[in-house]
């Protein structure tokens, strides 16, 4: 199987040997990948049968049975080292299928099955196929309700695994346990590049596993990217997570969206800043920093900062005096690349301010999420959308910048 064609032979030659009818979504698939071999030859294949496309409609979603037999179809295949499953019906029957193929899969790179119905189960058999794999970087099980039992399943395999690079369990509903086991699991793990721990179930207004992963990142130097979206971080978790901080010397992107960080956590966040440490980018979209908080950090921007290059400050109901410093912090600074701050009170100062920025070609507009125009005198500011700009800062097949130029 050292060519589409060779995997789309033993595809269908499975199908027969199951009694299985051929899914005409992955048939249409591999006969594209056939048809651009011949154009664009390549050493490898990426698999994508994502279920959220027009043909599927038709055809229907990926199911169980269709784990079965791609299972048996690439198991043994050295030429597939990218499958991209999400958006399907696979359920925890499919996902033992899945299990079984990254356990004996001797190619495979990167995984895709966010969106799917697999649950606690599911996971652990997930779980147990990759502390036996030795190939795969990158995981991704984003939005599958596995739970604090699947959670610490990957825990678990955290300890053991020195490849896996990008792990994602994001809105898998996690709670106060699993969360906390991933973080002490962190502190000796040192091959995560990438974690994503968004929207956990939490009901502790103590903010604890924000302390234990402030901890983690005063010893774990490995990890580059970490999502804490709608982890109800307050300004006290803030604090906790600047002051270990400031001893790490690895992290360059945080996500600290869709949590209640206001002026006094923004305060915080800026003395992180003043020490110049490796972040680049810094999500604080969705939280309620207002003008002081702006101000804050738009002080450690002028003169202190030369490292950070994406500012997220969207949504925190900040006014004029605000923005128009962050605007200004612009003029000073030559390493802020790109700002974001749709959704904050535009009055006509800020919006001045950013349309002197953009006109003058200091923030390009392929570098914000604003765009300028005049009215009668009067400057305004519209909403500027580049379609999907959440990207991982690190990537295994992009590298380490991939995500700079689009937040």
């Amino acid at each position: 199987m050292a060519d589409p064609s060779g995997v789309q032979n033993r595809y269908v030659e499975t199908c027969k040997e199951l009694e299985l009818k051929p899914h005409k979504f992955i048939l249409k698939v591999l006969d594209t990948e056939r048809q651009e071999q011949i154009i664009d030859p390549q050493d490898n294949m990426e698999l994508k049968l994502p279920g959220n496309n027009l043909f599927t409609n038709t055809t229907g979603r990926l199911r169980d049975e269709d784990a079965l037999v791609l299972y048996k179809s690439l198991a043994n295949s050295m030429y597939v080292t990218e499958i991209d499953l999400r958006y399907n019906n696979m359920t925890d029957e499919g996902a033992k299928y899945i299990g079984k193929l990254i356990e004996e899969s001797c190619a495979l790179q990167q995984l895709n099955i966010m969106c799917n119905d697999i649950g606690p189960v599911g996971a652990e058999y997930i779980a147990t196929g990759v502390q036996m794999n030795h190939t795969l970087i990158s995981l991704r099980l984003n939005g599958n309700k596995i739970g604090s039992k699947g959670g610490m399943c990957f825990a678990g395999v955290l300890q053991v695994n020195t490849v896996l690079e990008e792990l994602d369990l994001g809105d898998t509903d996690q709670d106060t346990q699993s969360m906390i086991a991933m973080a002490t699991v962190l502190k000796q793990n040192s091959t995560l590049r990438v974690l994503n721990m968004n929207r956990p179930l939490l009901f502790s207004q103590q903010e604890e596993t924000t302390v234990h992963y402030s901890l983690m990142l005063k010893v774990n130097n490995a990890l580059q990217e970490l999502h804490l979206q709608k982890c109800d971080i307050k300004d006290f978790g803030a604090e906790r997570l600047v002051d270990n901080l400031i001893e790490n010397i690895g992290l360059k992107y945080l996500d600290l969206s869709c949590n209640r960080i206001t002026r006094d956590g923004a305060l915080a966040i800026s003395k992180l800043l003043k020490r110049n440490t490796p972040l680049e980018i810094l999500d604080l979209g969705f939280n309620r920093i207002e003008d002081d908080g702006a101000v804050s950090i738009s002080e450690a921007l002028i003169d202190l900062n030369r490292t950070l290059k994406t500012l997220v400050i969207t949504s925190n109901n900040i006014r004029a005096p605000g923005l128009v410093a962050i605007a200004r912090s612009m003029h000073t600074n030559d390493c802020l690349q790109s700002v974001f701050i749709w959704g904050n009170h535009l009055e006509e100062p800020a919006c001045v301010a950013f349309h002197e920025l953009i006109k003058s070609e200091r923030l390009e507009e392929e570098y914000t999420d604003v765009k300028s125009y005049v009215v009668d005198g009067h400057t305004y500011l519209s909403e500027l959308n580049h379609g999907i700009r959440r990207h991982y800062y690190w990537s295994p097949s992009y590298g380490p910048d991939a995500s700079l130029a689009i937040y």
